[in-house]
């Protein structure tokens, strides 16, 4: 019997051992979502910026060509007469 008693209690506290290492994981895995969650929002938000950084620095391309720059003056040139036809195009329209 006292073979019996030892083999049920080493039974007994290896699983109390499984269920402290599962608390423990799932400690664990709560704490992974959450910092899973955080790196995503912070993503996020960093892919808004980049987004909205690119959306500046066309526009400062843009205003560039249309300075004149020394190294843009054939960029500007199309595009001002880019916009000379598009406005022609209206002027048209509205004199149908």
């Amino acid at each position: 019997m006292s073979e019996i008693a030892e083999i049920f209690d080493s039974v007994e506290s290896r699983i109390q051992k499984l269920f402290i290492k599962i608390n423990s994981l799932e400690e664990n895995t709560a704490a992974l979502r959450t910092e899973l969650q955080k790196a995503a929002t912070l993503i996020q938000q960093q892919n808004e910026q980049i987004k909205m950084l690119q959306s500046d620095c066309e526009s400062l391309k843009m205003t560039n060509s249309l300075l004149g720059g020394e190294e843009n003056k054939r960029e500007t040139k199309l595009k001002i007469n880019s916009l000379i036809r598009e406005i022609d195009y209206c002027i048209a329209q509205l004199a149908d």
